[in-house]
Protein backbone atom coordinates (compact mmCIF):
# COMPACT_ATOMS: atom_id res chain seq x y z
CA UNK A 1 0.00 0.00 0.00
CA UNK A 2 1.27 3.46 -0.89
CA UNK A 3 2.24 5.46 2.19
CA UNK A 4 0.67 8.93 2.43
CA UNK A 5 2.17 11.48 4.83
CA UNK A 6 1.53 15.15 5.45
CA UNK A 7 3.26 18.29 6.68
CA UNK A 8 0.81 20.42 8.68
CA UNK A 9 2.25 23.75 9.85
CA UNK A 10 0.23 26.54 11.42
CA UNK A 11 0.74 29.91 9.67
CA UNK A 12 1.48 31.78 12.89
CA UNK A 13 5.11 32.62 12.18
CA UNK A 14 8.01 31.76 9.89
CA UNK A 15 9.25 28.18 9.77
CA UNK A 16 12.47 27.16 11.53
CA UNK A 17 14.86 24.21 11.30
CA UNK A 18 12.58 21.95 13.36
CA UNK A 19 9.81 22.39 10.80
CA UNK A 20 12.26 21.62 7.99
CA UNK A 21 13.36 18.43 9.75
CA UNK A 22 9.75 17.26 10.13
CA UNK A 23 8.96 18.12 6.51
CA UNK A 24 12.05 16.35 5.14
CA UNK A 25 11.34 13.27 7.25
CA UNK A 26 7.73 13.15 6.08
CA UNK A 27 8.77 13.56 2.46
CA UNK A 28 11.28 10.73 2.85
CA UNK A 29 8.70 8.32 4.27
CA UNK A 30 5.76 9.19 2.05
CA UNK A 31 5.22 8.05 -1.50
CA UNK A 32 2.62 10.82 -1.49
CA UNK A 33 3.37 13.88 0.67
CA UNK A 34 0.68 16.46 1.38
CA UNK A 35 0.81 20.02 2.67
CA UNK A 36 -1.92 21.02 5.11
CA UNK A 37 -2.28 24.60 6.32
CA UNK A 38 -3.72 24.55 9.84
CA UNK A 39 -5.11 28.09 9.92
CA UNK A 40 -8.05 27.75 12.32
CA UNK A 41 -6.63 30.15 14.92
CA UNK A 42 -8.18 33.50 13.91
CA UNK A 43 -6.08 35.45 16.36
CA UNK A 44 -2.68 34.25 15.13
CA UNK A 45 -2.92 32.85 11.57
CA UNK A 46 -1.67 35.29 8.92
CA UNK A 47 -1.77 35.11 5.09
CA UNK A 48 1.83 36.28 4.86
CA UNK A 49 2.95 33.24 6.83
CA UNK A 50 1.13 30.96 4.40
CA UNK A 51 3.18 32.59 1.64
CA UNK A 52 6.29 32.09 3.76
CA UNK A 53 5.58 28.36 4.16
CA UNK A 54 5.38 27.93 0.39
CA UNK A 55 8.58 29.96 -0.09
CA UNK A 56 10.48 27.89 2.46
CA UNK A 57 9.34 24.56 1.00
CA UNK A 58 10.27 25.72 -2.51
CA UNK A 59 13.75 26.67 -1.24
CA UNK A 60 14.11 23.23 0.35
CA UNK A 61 12.85 21.71 -2.93
CA UNK A 62 10.21 19.83 -0.98
CA UNK A 63 7.27 20.06 -3.33
CA UNK A 64 3.97 18.70 -1.99
CA UNK A 65 1.90 16.33 -4.08
CA UNK A 66 -1.16 18.33 -5.02
CA UNK A 67 -2.64 21.63 -3.90
CA UNK A 68 -2.41 22.60 -0.22
CA UNK A 69 -5.21 21.47 2.06
CA UNK A 70 -6.49 24.56 3.89
CA UNK A 71 -8.39 23.92 7.08
CA UNK A 72 -10.34 27.18 7.04
CA UNK A 73 -11.95 25.93 3.81
CA UNK A 74 -13.04 22.65 5.40
CA UNK A 75 -14.99 23.74 8.47
CA UNK A 76 -18.16 21.99 7.24
CA UNK A 77 -16.38 18.64 7.67
CA UNK A 78 -15.45 19.42 11.26
CA UNK A 79 -18.99 20.59 12.02
CA UNK A 80 -20.39 17.33 10.64
CA UNK A 81 -18.01 15.28 12.80
CA UNK A 82 -18.94 17.31 15.88
CA UNK A 83 -22.63 16.78 15.11
CA UNK A 84 -22.05 13.02 15.07
CA UNK A 85 -20.47 13.20 18.51
CA UNK A 86 -23.34 15.39 19.75
CA UNK A 87 -25.82 12.82 18.48
CA UNK A 88 -24.01 10.17 20.51
CA UNK A 89 -24.18 12.34 23.64
CA UNK A 90 -20.39 12.42 23.93
CA UNK A 91 -19.80 16.17 24.03
CA UNK A 92 -21.11 19.05 26.08
CA UNK A 93 -21.06 22.86 25.85
CA UNK A 94 -18.54 24.63 28.08
CA UNK A 95 -19.12 28.25 29.07
CA UNK A 96 -15.97 28.60 31.19
CA UNK A 97 -13.48 31.36 30.53
CA UNK A 98 -9.74 30.83 30.76
CA UNK A 99 -9.83 32.55 34.16
CA UNK A 100 -12.57 30.19 35.35
CA UNK A 101 -10.54 27.16 34.34
CA UNK A 102 -7.32 28.47 35.90
CA UNK A 103 -9.14 29.15 39.16
CA UNK A 104 -10.57 25.61 39.26
CA UNK A 105 -7.23 23.84 38.96
CA UNK A 106 -5.91 22.21 42.10
CA UNK A 107 -2.34 22.88 40.96
CA UNK A 108 -1.74 26.50 39.86
CA UNK A 109 0.80 25.34 37.27
CA UNK A 110 -1.49 22.66 35.81
CA UNK A 111 -2.42 22.24 32.18
CA UNK A 112 -5.80 23.95 31.79
CA UNK A 113 -6.68 21.73 28.84
CA UNK A 114 -6.06 18.28 30.27
CA UNK A 115 -6.85 19.20 33.88
CA UNK A 116 -10.27 20.73 33.25
CA UNK A 117 -12.34 20.20 36.38
CA UNK A 118 -15.59 19.41 34.54
CA UNK A 119 -17.40 22.52 35.72
CA UNK A 120 -19.89 22.45 32.84
CA UNK A 121 -20.15 18.68 32.56
CA UNK A 122 -23.63 17.57 33.55
CA UNK A 123 -25.30 20.97 33.17
CA UNK A 124 -28.85 20.69 31.80
CA UNK A 125 -29.04 21.48 28.11
CA UNK A 126 -30.16 25.07 27.65
CA UNK A 127 -30.51 26.03 23.95
CA UNK A 128 -31.31 29.63 24.88
CA UNK A 129 -28.10 29.95 26.87
CA UNK A 130 -26.10 28.37 24.06
CA UNK A 131 -27.63 30.82 21.59
CA UNK A 132 -26.83 33.82 23.77
CA UNK A 133 -23.49 32.86 25.32
CA UNK A 134 -20.18 32.06 23.60
CA UNK A 135 -19.16 28.50 24.40
CA UNK A 136 -16.82 25.73 23.38
CA UNK A 137 -17.65 22.04 22.99
CA UNK A 138 -15.79 19.49 25.10
CA UNK A 139 -15.47 15.75 24.84
CA UNK A 140 -17.00 13.93 27.81
CA UNK A 141 -13.99 11.68 28.27
CA UNK A 142 -15.61 9.13 30.57
CA UNK A 143 -18.61 8.61 28.30
CA UNK A 144 -16.40 8.57 25.20
CA UNK A 145 -14.05 5.94 26.61
CA UNK A 146 -17.02 3.78 27.61
CA UNK A 147 -18.56 4.13 24.15
CA UNK A 148 -15.25 3.13 22.54
CA UNK A 149 -14.87 0.11 24.78
CA UNK A 150 -11.73 1.49 26.41
CA UNK A 151 -8.83 3.72 25.47
CA UNK A 152 -7.36 2.62 22.13
CA UNK A 153 -3.61 2.29 21.72
CA UNK A 154 -1.57 3.21 18.68
CA UNK A 155 1.24 1.82 16.56
CA UNK A 156 4.49 3.67 15.98
CA UNK A 157 6.30 3.43 12.67
CA UNK A 158 8.88 1.06 14.16
CA UNK A 159 6.11 -1.45 14.87
CA UNK A 160 5.91 -0.84 18.62
CA UNK A 161 2.46 -0.76 20.16
CA UNK A 162 1.64 1.92 22.72
CA UNK A 163 -1.25 1.51 25.11
CA UNK A 164 -3.33 4.49 26.12
CA UNK A 165 -4.92 5.07 29.50
CA UNK A 166 -7.84 7.09 30.81
CA UNK A 167 -5.37 9.34 32.66
CA UNK A 168 -4.04 10.52 29.29
CA UNK A 169 -7.43 11.82 28.16
CA UNK A 170 -9.22 14.80 29.67
CA UNK A 171 -12.37 16.56 28.53
CA UNK A 172 -10.59 17.98 25.51
CA UNK A 173 -12.00 20.97 23.64
CA UNK A 174 -13.22 19.91 20.19
CA UNK A 175 -14.60 23.27 19.03
CA UNK A 176 -13.54 26.59 20.52
CA UNK A 177 -15.53 29.73 21.15
CA UNK A 178 -13.54 31.55 18.48
CA UNK A 179 -12.79 28.68 16.09
CA UNK A 180 -14.94 25.99 14.42
CA UNK A 181 -12.69 23.14 15.50
CA UNK A 182 -9.81 22.32 17.79
CA UNK A 183 -6.56 20.75 16.65
CA UNK A 184 -7.69 17.31 17.80
CA UNK A 185 -10.92 17.12 15.82
CA UNK A 186 -9.65 18.81 12.66
CA UNK A 187 -6.52 16.65 12.66
CA UNK A 188 -8.33 13.31 12.73
CA UNK A 189 -10.98 14.41 10.22
CA UNK A 190 -8.38 15.68 7.75
CA UNK A 191 -6.02 12.72 8.12
CA UNK A 192 -8.88 10.32 7.36
CA UNK A 193 -10.33 12.40 4.53
CA UNK A 194 -6.93 12.75 2.86
CA UNK A 195 -5.99 9.08 3.28
CA UNK A 196 -2.99 9.80 5.52
CA UNK A 197 -1.56 6.44 6.55
CA UNK A 198 1.58 7.66 8.39
CA UNK A 199 1.43 10.69 10.69
CA UNK A 200 4.90 12.23 10.94
CA UNK A 201 5.16 14.84 13.69
CA UNK A 202 7.29 15.93 16.62
CA UNK A 203 7.50 14.03 19.88
CA UNK A 204 5.94 17.05 21.62
CA UNK A 205 2.64 16.07 19.97
CA UNK A 206 2.75 12.48 21.18
CA UNK A 207 0.49 13.31 24.18
CA UNK A 208 -2.21 14.28 21.65
CA UNK A 209 -2.34 10.75 20.27
CA UNK A 210 -4.62 9.05 22.86
CA UNK A 211 -7.49 11.52 22.46
CA UNK A 212 -7.08 11.52 18.68
CA UNK A 213 -7.14 7.72 18.57
CA UNK A 214 -10.28 7.83 20.70
CA UNK A 215 -11.92 10.23 18.26
CA UNK A 216 -10.96 7.97 15.35
CA UNK A 217 -12.72 5.05 17.01
CA UNK A 218 -15.82 7.08 17.89
CA UNK A 219 -16.10 8.47 14.34
CA UNK A 220 -15.27 5.19 12.62
CA UNK A 221 -12.13 6.60 11.02
CA UNK A 222 -9.12 4.51 9.97
CA UNK A 223 -6.10 4.19 12.24
CA UNK A 224 -2.86 5.58 10.79
CA UNK A 225 0.62 4.65 11.94
CA UNK A 226 2.58 7.30 13.84
CA UNK A 227 6.16 8.49 13.62
CA UNK A 228 6.86 10.84 16.55
CA UNK A 229 10.33 12.10 15.77
CA UNK A 230 12.81 13.74 18.18
CA UNK A 231 12.72 17.51 18.40
CA UNK A 232 15.51 19.67 17.02
CA UNK A 233 17.32 21.56 19.78
CA UNK A 234 20.05 24.12 20.02
CA UNK A 235 23.32 22.54 21.14
CA UNK A 236 22.71 23.92 24.64
CA UNK A 237 19.40 22.03 24.85
CA UNK A 238 17.04 24.92 24.18
CA UNK A 239 14.02 24.07 22.05
CA UNK A 240 13.38 25.81 18.77
CA UNK A 241 10.19 27.80 19.05
CA UNK A 242 8.55 30.64 17.14
CA UNK A 243 7.82 32.46 20.40
CA UNK A 244 11.52 32.34 21.29
CA UNK A 245 12.47 33.77 17.89
CA UNK A 246 14.30 30.65 16.75
CA UNK A 247 16.42 31.25 13.61
CA UNK A 248 14.08 31.01 10.64
CA UNK A 249 14.52 29.19 7.37
CA UNK A 250 14.15 32.58 5.67
CA UNK A 251 17.21 33.82 7.57
CA UNK A 252 19.15 30.69 6.58
CA UNK A 253 18.20 31.25 2.97
CA UNK A 254 19.32 34.87 3.12
CA UNK A 255 22.62 33.69 4.61
CA UNK A 256 23.26 31.61 1.50
CA UNK A 257 22.48 28.11 2.82
CA UNK A 258 21.72 25.58 0.07
CA UNK A 259 18.11 24.58 0.72
CA UNK A 260 18.14 21.33 -1.28
CA UNK A 261 21.34 20.16 0.43
CA UNK A 262 19.88 21.04 3.83
CA UNK A 263 16.70 19.04 3.16
CA UNK A 264 18.70 16.05 1.92
CA UNK A 265 20.82 16.10 5.07
CA UNK A 266 17.83 16.51 7.39
CA UNK A 267 16.11 13.56 5.72
CA UNK A 268 18.90 11.28 6.97
CA UNK A 269 19.18 12.92 10.38
CA UNK A 270 22.17 15.20 9.76
CA UNK A 271 21.75 18.64 11.31
CA UNK A 272 23.78 21.82 10.78
CA UNK A 273 26.44 22.77 13.30
CA UNK A 274 24.90 24.25 16.43
CA UNK A 275 21.88 21.93 16.53
CA UNK A 276 21.13 18.45 17.77
CA UNK A 277 18.21 16.08 18.17
CA UNK A 278 16.64 15.56 21.58
CA UNK A 279 17.57 12.31 23.24
CA UNK A 280 14.75 9.71 23.27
Amino acid sequence: MRVITRFAPSPTGRLHLGHAYSAALGRKHGARWLLRIEDLDPGRARPEFVVGIREDLAWLELEPDGAPIVQSERTHLYAAALDRLKAQGLVYPCFCTRADIAASLTAPHGDAGSAYAGTCRGLPDDPDRRAATPHSWRLDAAKAIAAAGGVPGWIEQDGSRHEGSAAMIGDAILARKDAPSSYHLACVVDDADNGVSLVVRGADLKPSTPVQRLLQVLLGLPEPTYLHHPLVLHDDGRRLAKRDQAPTLAAMREAGVDGRALADALGVGILPTGYRLALP
